[in-house]
C-alpha cells in the first residue's frame, strides 16, 4: 500500500511539473534558462524545457550524461572551423620536429602513439567521460540537497507529494546540472589548444593532440611568427604526454586524488535553504551565481585542505617539469621566452581549468607554486643533469615533495647521497609495470 501512495504522490508531482515546464505558466522559461547559467536564446531555452521533461519520463537510476556531451558539442560546433589540409600538415611537421627536440634533451621515451589533430567537437568528446567523473560526486550532492530542503520547506499539504517525488527532483537537479557540465565544457573547447592544456590527463595515456583552430588562434596579435608558436605548443604537448606516459601511475594518481576530493564535497543544505525562501523568480541571477561561485559549498575542512595542498604540489610539479623541458627543448626559437610568457600568463590570470573546476566541483587546479617548482626542477637539471631529473618520475616514492620545492638544495644533496634511489625490488616492479624494453618502438616501426 505504501508503495502504491508512492507511486501516486510521484505521478501527481510528474503531473505538476510536466504543467510547470509546458511554458504556459506563470515562470518564463528564458529566466529558468538563466538561473541554470544557460545563455538566453530560443533554442537553448527549447532543448532545456525538452530536456526537463524527458527527465520527468526517466525510469532509470542516475544523472543522464549523454545531455552534458550533446550540450556540449552542439556548443563546440557553433564555433568550429574545419582546418585545411595545408594546416594540419604544419602541424603534423612541428609534431614530428617537436619529437626530435625533445630526444635531446630527456630520456623519458618518446609516445608510440601518434599525436591526433582534433576538431573542437572532438575534443569534446573524447574528454567528457573525465569531466563527468569529476563532476558527478558533486552533481548528485546538489540534486540530494535540493530535495531535502524542497521536503523541510514545502507547505504541509504538498508533503506527501514531496516523499514520493524525490527521485524525479533528483533527476531534474541531475538534469540541470548536466546541461551546466556541457555548457562549460563547450565554452572549454573554445579556449584549450591541446589535450594536456588543463594540466590533468584528460586523454588515455600514451596520446598527444593539438586542436589546429585554438592553435593558430592562440598567436593572433603576439607578433610572432607562426611556426615558432606551433613548434612551442608542439613541444609542450609532446612533453605533457609523454611524462604521463613514462610515470603511469601518476594519471590515476591524479584521478583518483580529485575524485575523491570531490566525493568529499558537500552542499550546504542551510544556504540552499535560504537561497529558496528569498528566492524572486524575477531575478534568477541571484540562484545562478549562487551554483557557480562556490556559495553553496561550505569551509573546505582540515583534511580537504590537506588533500587540495598535496594535490596542488602534484600538478605544480608536473606543469613545473614540462617548462623546464620545454625550455630546454626549443632553445632554437628565438621567440620562445614571449611564448612562454604568455603561457604563463594566460596561466596565472585562471587558464581554461579554473573556472570550469570551481564551477563544477568546487576545486581550483591553479597550479600556484608552479614558478617554484620550476625552479626546483632547473636546479636539478643544472646540478645533477637531465638524467636523473627524469628519474625522479619513475617511482611514486621518489618524486619531490612540497618540502623538495621550499629547498631545491636539499633535494640535489640528497641525490647525490643516494638516498633516494629505488632498491632493487623496486626497480623490478617499475620495469615490469613500465615495460620499458616492449613499449619502446623499434628502428622503422610506425606504429
Amino acid at each position: 500500500m505504501a508503495d502504491d501512495a508512492d507511486n501516486n504522490s510521484e505521478d501527481e508531482f510528474r503531473d505538476m511539473m510536466r504543467e510547470f515546464l509546458s511554458g504556459d505558466g506563470e515562470i518564463d522559461p528564458a529566466k529558468l534558462a538563466a538561473a541554470a547559467g544557460l545563455p538566453n536564446d530560443p533554442a537553448m531555452i527549447q532543448q532545456l524545457l525538452s530536456q526537463l521533461q524527458n527527465a520527468l519520463g526517466k525510469s532509470g537510476e542516475g544523472i543522464n550524461w549523454d545531455i552534458a556531451l550533446e550540450q556540449a558539442k552542439n556548443l563546440a560546433s557553433q564555433s568550429s572551423v574545419v582546418s585545411l589540409p595545408a594546416e594540419r600538415s604544419k602541424l603534423e611537421q612541428a609534431l614530428h620536429v617537436a619529437s626530435l627536440w625533445l630526444n635531446e634533451v630527456t630520456d623519458v621515451s618518446e609516445l608510440t602513439v601518434e599525436p591526433k589533430l582534433l576538431s573542437r567537437s572532438e575534443w569534446v568528446t573524447i574528454t567528457m567521460p573525465i569531466w563527468t567523473q569529476l563532476a558527478e560526486p558533486v552533481a548528485n550532492s546538489i540534486a540530494n540537497s535540493l530535495t531535502d530542503v524542497l521536503k523541510q520547506n514545502a507547505p504541509e499539504e504538498m508533503n506527501e507529494m514531496l516523499t514520493g517525488a524525490s527521485k524525479v527532483m533528483r533527476d531534474i537537479g541531475g538534469t540541470l546540472f548536466a546541461m551546466q557540465l556541457g555548457q562549460v565544457v563547450g565554452q572549454l573547447s573554445s579556449e584549450v589548444v591541446s589535450g594536456g592544456d588543463i594540466g590533468i590527463p584528460l586523454l588515455d595515456e600514451q596520446q598527444a593532440a593539438l586542436i589546429p583552430q585554438s592553435v593558430f588562434a592562440f598567436g593572433n596579435g603576439l607578433d610572432i611568427p607562426d611556426e615558432e608558436v606551433h613548434l612551442y605548443l608542439a613541444v609542450r604537448e609532446l612533453a605533457h604526454a609523454r611524462l604521463f606516459r613514462h610515470a603511469r601511475w601518476l594519471r590515476l594518481q591524479l584521478l583518483t586524488s580529485i575524485t575523491a576530493y570531490a566525493h568529499d564535497i558537500h552542499i550546504d543544505s542551510d544556504a540552499i535553504a535560504e537561497l529558496a525562501s528569498g528566492f524572486d523568480p524575477n531575478n534568477p541571477e541571484e540562484l545562478r551565481d549562487a551554483m557557480t561561485n562556490g556559495s553553496l559549498i561550505p569551509p573546505k575542512s582540515e583534511e580537504q585542505r590537506e588533500a587540495l595542498e598535496r594535490l596542488e604540489t602534484v600538478l605544480a610539479l608536473v606543469e613545473g617539469w614540462v617548462d623546464v623541458v620545454t625550455a630546454a627543448a626549443t632553445t632554437r626559437l628565438p621567440a620562445r621566452g614571449a611564448i612562454a610568457e604568455t603561457v604563463r600568463r594566460r596561466r596565472a590570470s585562471g587558464g581554461p581549468a579554473e573556472s570550469a573546476f570551481a564551477t563544477l566541483v568546487g576545486l581550483e587546479l591553479r597550479p600556484r607554486r608552479l614558478r617554484e617548482a620550476a625552479a626546483m626542477w632547473q636546479h636539478v637539471s643544472d646540478e645533477l643533469g637531465a638524467e636523473q631529473r627524469d628519474a625522479l618520475w619513475s617511482h611514486p616514492d621518489l618524486m619531490p615533495t612540497a618540502a623538495d620545492i621550499d629547498d631545491p638544495a636539499a633535494l640535489v644533496a640528497r641525490l647525490r647521497d643516494g638516498g633516494s634511489t629505488p632498491d632493487d625490488i623496486d626497480q623490478a616492479i617499475d620495469a615490469l609495470l613500465n615495460d620499458e624494453s616492449g613499449d619502446r618502438p623499434h628502428e622503422g616501426d610506425n606504429s
